[in-house]
């Protein structure tokens, strides 16, 4: 579509007649991203009345919203392999200018910093010590206990700066600078909480449910804490829940997002949030 028949349109978005709003609203939502910088011009520079900034500004939150469901549908069927794509992808929903190169510079430091004091001779336990130094008193990461449900505690790049989270955004983060470290560190789904499990890729340890042993777990929220399956059982007897497999094995980067989704969906739903529950419905729909 030319320049020209999007400034048409764009002169239309004010049309009293609801039935050609409709259609000019599909057409330019059709548009996608091209589109997003000539609204955002018009918004800021066209002297019209608050119905057209209201129409604009909703077509700009229709377009970003399907850019982001767009991005985590292609991140699925790609495999979901990488776990930092699928939480940009998330973050993207509410921070559409997000400057994802920052983001990964400050993981990238990160990495750094722990790599610098890891040697292979360490064992799995000193290997987390060190880590758990470098990201907890050094960086000073710490779990979000007096706003544990604001949506910032689910978004990569919020946690990055405030460097507070909850359970799953600690752990994902933990998780990420892991993988570029060499260490097996895989996310645990469980109930109510979000821990890391350190996976035994020698074959040595054995797992009672006949898969990949796991030498320890790790809860990201509480300083690093080091636990073992002893802690879980205890976990799982105070909610009255039954040792399933899938409480102690690691989970998918698949459910690691949805999860996401539905911990910010939770946050919306607290805040009295409608539209934006809706949105991460819809968002989920992708997973």
């Amino acid at each position: 579509m030319s320049d020209t028949e999007i400034q048409a349109l764009i002169t239309l978005i004010e049309d009293p007649d609801e039935g050609i709003y409709v259609q000019v609203r599909e057409r330019i939502i059709s548009l996608g991203s091209p589109v997003v910088p000539v609204l955002e011009h018009a918004w800021e520079t066209q002297g019209q009345g608050d119905l057209f900034r209201n129409r604009v500004e909703d077509l700009l939150h229709t377009i970003h919203l399907d850019i982001t469901f767009n991005r985590l549908t292609a991140w699925r069927q790609a495999g979901a392999d990488d776990l930092l794509e699928g939480a940009l992808a998330v973050c993207r929903y509410r921070y559409a200018e997000l400057d994802e190169q920052r983001v990964r510079a400050r993981l990238a430091a990160l990495r750094q910093d722990i790599w610098l004091e890891l040697n292979d001779n360490l064992t799995a336990f000193e290997k987390v010590r060190v880590f758990n130094h470098i990201f907890y008193q050094v960086h000073g990461f710490k779990g979000n206990k007096r706003n544990y449900h604001a949506p910032q505690n689910s978004y990569l790049n919020e946690v990055l700066e405030s460097r507070k989270g909850n359970p799953l955004s600690l752990a994902l983060i933990y998780q990420l600078l892991a993988e570029e470290l060499d260490l097996p560190l895989r996310g645990v789904n469980l109930p109510n909480h979000f821990v890391l499990a350190y996976v035994d890729e020698t074959g040595v340890a054995a797992s009672e449910f006949g898969h990949a042993g796991v030498l320890f777990y790790v809860n990201a929220f509480s300083q690093g804490d080091i636990l073992g399956k002893a802690e879980i059982d205890e976990f799982l007897g105070k909610l009255e829940l039954p040792a399933d497999e899938s409480f102690y094995q690691p989970c998918t980067n698949l459910d690691i997002i949805r999860r996401l989704l539905n911990n910010l969906l939770n946050s919306y739903e607290k805040l009295n949030d409608p539209d934006r529950v809706e949105d991460l419905k819809y968002l989920l729909s992708a997973l």
